[in-house]
């Protein structure tokens, strides 16, 4: 891949943003190679939790709407059928967790793809927006979803009803990212949240994700009605051994995935 960059280490699948001559712009190349990492992701049994993060200064400038908005408008989807969405809006979605590291410019479409991330940690330079509105457009990634359900109907409504620019210090009152640090500590910090989660059990995450998920989408009750049944599969598993095991012999668990 050339606008994208991919490699799995220590259970971490890194997703780079490599298109930082235009500000990692996505164009129609950028969306589908990003679509297949996150498929390669998917797949890879030994890639437990992904890395986003940006090459160069910027996450990204947003969608390259000169290339991708005639695709748009001619009725072709953003990623290629049967790879899995890194919208999380798709037929095929992840079923494992995903950190980004933001800085520089976290525009439009970036925005939607952190929203569509299990935890964001931004550097204190980063600028937001959704500036979909100023542009007759508005935002079609989930954007009008996900924001509204992280910050709160007002919160939301002040920064997608004019596109105004918001720093990370508000995103952060907001709940949209989960720690703001220093631009050269990102990736750090970043990539230490992203080792903690490689490092549990890697069926228990996938579960606790589902649930969660499950718990948003399905409703509080639907989900309710599943807890002891995921419960129950976890505790057959040879990880659910090795956990208790570990504890007993007051050492760190060594987790298979199985």
């Amino acid at each position: 891949m050339d606008r994208i960059t991919y490699e799995v280490v220590e259970h971490i699948a890194r997703i780079g943003l490599n298109r930082a001559a235009k500000r990692n712009a996505f164009d129609p190349q950028m969306l589908e190679e990003l679509a297949t990492a996150y498929t390669m992701f998917e797949d890879d049994a030994e890639a437990r939790c992904a890395l986003v993060f940006p090459h160069g200064d910027h996450f990204t400038g947003g969608l390259d709407l000169a290339a991708v908005g005639p695709e748009v408008a001619a009725g072709r989807p953003l990623f290629p059928p049967g790879s899995v969405d890194p919208l999380g809006l798709g037929e095929r979605r992840r079923s494992k967790p995903v950190v980004v590291a933001v800085r520089g410019y976290c525009f439009t479409l970036g925005v939607e793809l952190m929203l569509a991330s299990d935890v964001a940690i931004a550097g204190d330079d980063t600028r937001f927006t959704q500036i979909e509105v100023q542009r007759g457009i508005y935002p079609f990634g989930g954007g009008t979803l996900r924001f509204v359900a992280q910050a709160g109907w007002s919160n939301a409504m002040r920064w997608l009803l004019t596109g105004d620019l918001f720093d990370a210090a508000e995103a952060a009152r907001m709940g949209l990212v989960q720690e703001v640090v220093a631009p050269g500590a990102v990736m750090e910090r970043a990539e230490f949240v992203a080792g903690r989660i490689a490092a549990q059990a890697p069926l228990a995450v996938q579960a606790t994700l589902a649930s969660a998920r499950a718990g948003v989408e399905e409703g509080f009750e639907a989900e309710a009605a599943r807890l002891l049944e995921r419960a129950r599969a976890l505790m057959a598993t040879e990880d659910a051994a090795e956990g208790m095991m570990s504890f007993l012999e007051r050492r760190a668990a060594v987790f298979k995935g199985k």
